[in-house]
């Protein structure tokens, strides 16, 4: 299967989760059950295969396929149907320029199965996660971001400014729960990580305004990354806006750019990763 029918199968995936009424990248998790991982590797899904398995609404946090099944003795309940996860394969082609072969990133998919749609395993050999998803509180996750934007308390709306690099935000006070206030501030520093001196992303240096491509995708990057923060720091909690408006806002985006979403949830597991300090 080629890229973009990959793209059109995920993309198609986050349509009908939207036009269902969820909202994948809204859906809270927590750190204690797990984030989902595989089964046999314990290590962690990443980027957008992260929301297509807890959209699942599986309790287990572990993810076999069907190969990884069967070489551990279990099989498949009959008639479970599997989710599929994306992954990139690095593609060598000859480089006319250059004795080493050129890499191109080729993006490509597989199915898995839960823990739980699986028969014959035993739960208790899957204990440990050898990915850096521990907890974090809230407000380390501020005081440990490299080079941290300014923040400035005490202002009318949450924005960031790229021209002096800061984030304005209300007073904490103002807000309903603490979560609202942090997913709101991990949201504004998601933009930040944008900024030329760290990850110099084109959706926020090359954004022309509210409506423009740069700009939807720059919110989806934020949005995103700002679920991922937020399930670091075990915040069910959160400001989310599931209205009408918003999911036909994002299904008209989806609809128009079916490399939107992987794209987007790509930046923003990329965004996370740099504020919690992981290369």
């Amino acid at each position: 299967m080629n890229a973009n029918s990959v793209y059109g199968q995920i993309t198609d995936r986050i349509i009908t989760l939207l036009e269902q009424g969820t909202v994948p990248w809204q859906k809270p998790w927590k750190i204690r059950t797990g984030l989902p991982r595989n089964f046999t590797s314990k290590k962690s899904y990443r980027g957008i295969n992260v929301f297509l398995l807890i959209t699942m609404g599986y309790e287990s946090p572990f993810w076999l396929t069907f190969r990884q099944v069967s070489a551990l003795g279990g099989r498949i309940r009959k008639g479970e149907k599997a989710c599929p996860v994306i992954f990139w394969k690095q593609l060598k082609i000859a480089d006319e320029k250059s004795e080493e072969p050129k890499k191109i990133p080729l993006l490509r998919y597989y199915h898995v199965f839960n823990l739980a749609q699986c028969e014959g395993l035993d739960p208790t050999t899957a204990t440990e996660d050898t990915s850096p998803s521990c907890a974090f509180r809230p407000d380390a996750i501020l005081a440990d971001m490299p080079q941290p934007p300014s923040i400035q308390h005490g202002m009318v709306r949450a924005c960031y400014y790229p021209g002096i690099d800061r984030v304005d935000m209300p007073a904490k006070e103002r807000f309903d729960h603490e979560g609202g206030y942090f997913s709101t501030l991990f949201h504004e520093l998601i933009h930040s990580t944008g900024h030329e001196k760290r990850l110099k992303r084109t959706t926020l240096i090359e954004s022309t305004g509210y409506g423009s491509n740069p700009y939807c995708k720059e919110e989806l990057i934020a949005e995103m990354g700002a679920a991922f923060l937020c399930g670091q720091a075990e915040l069910a909690e959160r400001t989310v806006d599931r209205s009408a408006a918003y999911i036909k806002h994002w299904l008209e985006q989806l609809q128009n750019d079916q490399t939107l979403i992987v794209q987007a949830a790509a930046q923003a597991q990329k965004a996370t990763d740099y504020i919690l300090g992981r290369t």
